[in-house]
């Protein structure tokens, strides 16, 4: 069901940041979102500006533009990661809520300097971790609670991509500058935070290896995280920038003692893919069936629920202080002496 469905009062969104993955995803979830409404956009780049698409919002290539507009109460920030400090900042300044785009920060000072700063200002804060608005990963969770899977033993996900340095000579993912990193600091935050959604449960440690194996740009572009739950699961997390398109790249697999799930091609930004279970005393395999209304985009899920929250005056699903955790065990992890490529950061 849509949140806040039929409900009269939208919430002003801006957006801060006009590349693909704003363009394609977080613009058309916030202008069907049903308690939302898109007000304006902003992007340094006016070609990237003009391409968005949005009849009738305005636009703006200064930041200070799209914070004095009247009708924005919310920001989603979609910027290289160096930026997303600075921007949220500046928007709680500015008395602006703020969704931004995971990793929250490079570094977890940062980090706690953007919830403080919204805290001060009176502003909700959430990172935009899409993936736990997956249909298919929303209803894995509530198996997970009902005990279909008996006791969790092991989780894995492998999360990866194709990304060569030729035809991408702008892609700020692969400059360390602006991404403080590569594929482990873009691609590993959504599963750090998927699992701890998936089994309520909380890392406690995370061990790290990283590679640069095929790319020759200055991150990595592969990698792998270990790491103990504080039930005692234990979890791995396989991410990569060297993994060609046309694999199996998209995995979520946990295993129980009653039954093991996986989920294919439900990691991503779209909606669809698979959920199966496989019973633990017969072998038989059964697919979970997801209605076609759940099945909707997990950017438009994310940013009803966001909407929801602050219209309704109550608080985020998730504290923001978690994310801080979550960026602190990561840094952790990148600064190790395990590591076999230049550090996250």
């Amino acid at each position: 069901m849509r949140v806040l469905e039929g409900s009269r009062r939208r919430l002003g969104w801006g957006l801060v940041g006009c590349g693909g993955v704003a363009r394609d995803y977080v613009l058309p979830a916030l202008l069907e979102a049903g308690n939302a409404r898109l007000v304006a956009l902003c992007d340094s780049d006016a070609e990237a500006l003009a391409r968005a698409p949005g009849d009738g919002v305005a636009r703006f290539t200064r930041l200070e533009d799209l914070l004095a507009h009247p009708e924005v109460e919310a920001i989603y920030v979609a910027t290289p990661n160096h930026l997303h400090a600075p921007v949220t900042v500046a928007c709680a300044a500015a008395g602006k809520h703020v969704l931004c785009e995971m990793p929250m920060a490079i570094h977890p000072e940062e980090g706690a300097r953007m919830v403080e700063a919204c805290r001060r200002a009176g502003v909700h804060y959430a990172t935009a971790f899409d993936q736990r608005h997956h249909a298919a990963h929303r209803k894995l969770r509530t198996l997970v609670r009902e005990g279909a899977l008996g006791i969790v033993t092991q989780a894995r996900i492998h999360y990866a991509c194709w990304l060569p340095r030729e035809g991408a000579p702008r892609n700020w993912r692969i400059d360390p500058r602006q991404a403080g990193g590569g594929a482990m600091i873009n691609l590993a935050p959504h599963g750090l935070d998927l699992l701890e959604v998936l089994l309520d449960d909380e890392w406690t440690s995370l061990t790290a290896l990283m590679q640069r194996r095929v790319h020759d740009y200055p991150v990595d572009d592969g990698a792998i995280l270990m790491g103990k739950f504080r039930s005692g699961a234990l979890g791995v997390l396989q991410v990569a920038y060297n993994c060609p398109d046309t694999y199996p790249r998209r995995t979520l697999e946990l295993i129980g003692t009653r039954a093991r799930a996986m989920a294919y091609r439900t990691m991503g930004q779209t909606p669809g893919g698979t959920l199966t279970l496989t019973d633990a005393a017969t072998g038989a395999m059964t697919a979970v069936p997801l209605s076609e209304q759940e099945e909707r985009s997990p950017f438009l899920h994310q940013a009803e629920v966001f909407s929801a929250c602050v219209l309704e005056g109550r608080p985020q699903p998730f504290a923001p202080e978690r994310d801080v955790r979550l960026l602190t065990l990561l840094s952790r992890a990148c600064d190790s002496r395990s590591r076999e490529a230049p550090s996250c950061r």
